[in-house]
């Protein structure tokens, strides 16, 4: 008998302990029906994909799953290949807040940071 082990592979997104911490507060004033957050990337902008965060109340088969401390957060399975090793953070200061991508795939962006290009 061999003894197989599985390898567990690493997540498609790094997220920082700002963007955990956010999820989680996402998560303490969520719906009711919300199960985590979910990250997706939609065609809109200027450069053809847009980062989209919202609540997901069931669970979809090709959806990534990350297990958080504050919740658990999905990455969209038809999304994946456009975010591998992507970094993704929360930033705030005086005027503005919202999560930051740093995406290695990411072939450009749109002068106002909306959309991006792969």
């Amino acid at each position: 008998m061999t003894d197989t082990k599985t390898r567990q592979r690493p997540a498609a997104v790094t997220l920082t302990p700002a963007a955990e911490a956010r999820i989680a507060e996402l998560m303490s004033k969520a719906p009711e029906d919300a199960i985590g957050v979910k990250l997706s990337t939609p065609r809109r902008g200027c450069s053809g994909l847009a980062y989209s965060v919202d609540y997901v109340s069931e669970e979809v088969g090709f959806d990534e799953k990350i297990e958080t401390p504050g919740g658990t957060f999905y990455i969209d399975g038809a999304s994946v290949l456009y975010l591998v090793g992507s970094v993704m953070d929360w930033q705030e200061d005086d005027f503005t807040a919202g999560f930051t991508f740093e995406n290695p795939n990411a072939k450009g962006a749109c002068g106002c940071g909306e959309s991006f290009m792969v």
